[in-house]
């Protein structure tokens, strides 16, 4: 797939897990973006920016999931969003087109055979738009060693049922040429595909999107450390009702989450909590709880130590709402990452840090300040190659 500054630069989302709770509500969304963007661009942090990328409510959805169900039974199931505001936009959503997603069957180079087909016809369906995979698939644990893989053939003889499911979706988007954004806790950065992802050209943004309480955490952690303050302990309880809520009361689907969001504190602060202690005292626990749905309840108590270290503590209750925090989010990402790949910034993309809990790429920026510096600087090295073409 060609990269070119097109005349027609509208983004399509080809998007695994489509009819999940974040893809349902970008689905809305995209279709709420053709009429009212004023209901949706003021809370993209990108609006103002890559104006090569035209109007940033040009956006179609495309996508897999598993669920034969409508999507639009999909959104009424999550209930994200209330149906007086989507209903008005059903005969848009409906024009979605979603594939059912593959199963794993034979080896891992068959399954990408068969997506970069479903690729390929969901690009013919929107001519002369700028492409880019979204990972929406659940939280799994790793069945096999990631580090194993250091070459794309190696990997593409695996047998698809053990790896990750994740991992057809990005290498097949990787040999269509299509930027990656990995929103998900599932590791698809191997060393295998990070190679292969700067050889076709392809930026890969992920991993595990800082949605609520982790953002917060590096904010506080990063201003906490800024005014000598000592860190002497973390608790964090998740309360959440969704899908996802339920699929990471499975401990095995939770562990890449939970390292994730603690590893890193002990990052931001350059000393490990509770090391006084002898243990970790950084704690983080999901409860699936159904009455609250969508709408995620995250409680932090922080221990404090000032000068003679005397003990102070800060209490934290964000009542958010993950899939309306998240979908701003993806769009934004696929922003960057269609961007980047005009400007020629190939592989796993480090300075993207500010929106993941566990970026990939070497040297990513820790604290909330070293963060936003990072986008500025990526973003005028963007703007800066672009201008020379």
């Amino acid at each position: 797939m060609e990269r070119s500054l097109d005349q027609n630069p509208q983004l399509l989302l080809l998007v695994a897990g489509a009819k999940g709770a974040i893809g349902t509500t970008l689905a809305v969304m995209a279709a709420v973006l053709q009429s009212s963007p004023q209901q949706v661009v003021p809370y993209l942090t990108t609006a103002d920016k890559f104006s090569h990328l035209g109007n940033c409510g040009s956006v179609v959805i495309a996508g897999w999931d598993r669920s034969s169900e409508e999507l639009s039974a999909a959104i009424g199931r999550h209930g994200v969003l209330s149906e007086e505001l989507w209903r008005p936009y059903e005969s848009k959503i409906a024009e979605t087109l979603l594939l059912e997603a593959p199963e794993p069957n034979g080896t891992l180079a068959e399954q990408v055979a068969r997506l970069k087909g479903d690729i390929q016809q969901l690009c013919e369906r929107s001519p002369g738009s700028r492409p880019v995979l979204i990972n929406l698939l659940p939280a799994a644990c790793d069945v096999s060693d990631p580090g194993r893989y250091d070459q794309i053939e190696e990997l593409l003889n695996r047998p698809a049922a053990a790896l990750l499911p994740d991992i057809a979706y990005v290498v097949a988007a990787v040999e269509c040429g299509v930027p990656v954004v990995n929103f998900t806790p599932n590791t698809v950065e191997l060393q295998a595909i990070c190679a292969y992802s700067v050889e076709k050209g392809v930026p890969i943004a992920g991993r595990d999107g800082k949605t609520g309480q982790t953002y917060f955490k590096v904010v506080l952690a990063s201003a906490l450390k800024a005014r000598g303050l000592y860190v002497d302990g973390w608790y964090s309880l998740n309360i959440l009702g969704n899908a996802d809520g339920l699929n990471l009361m499975d401990p095995e689907n939770a562990c890449g989450k939970l390292k994730n969001k603690t590893r890193l504190l002990d990052d931001i602060l350059g000393y490990p909590v509770g090391e006084r202690h002898g243990r970790t005292t950084h704690k983080v626990h999901i409860d699936y709880y159904p009455p609250r749905g969508d709408a995620k309840e995250a409680w932090d108590v922080i221990d404090i130590a000032g000068v003679f270290g005397m003990p102070m503590s800060l209490r934290l209750n964000l009542q958010g709402r993950d899939s309306i925090l998240a979908a701003p989010m993806v769009l934004d990402l696929a922003r960057w990452v269609a961007a980047l790949q005009t400007a020629e910034i190939f592989g796993p993309v480090p300075a993207l840090g500010f929106y993941f809990k566990k970026p990939v790429g070497d040297h990513a920026p820790l604290t909330f300040e070293e963060q936003l510096a990072s986008l500025s600087r990526l973003e005028a090295q963007i703007e800066t190659r672009i201008s020379k073409e």
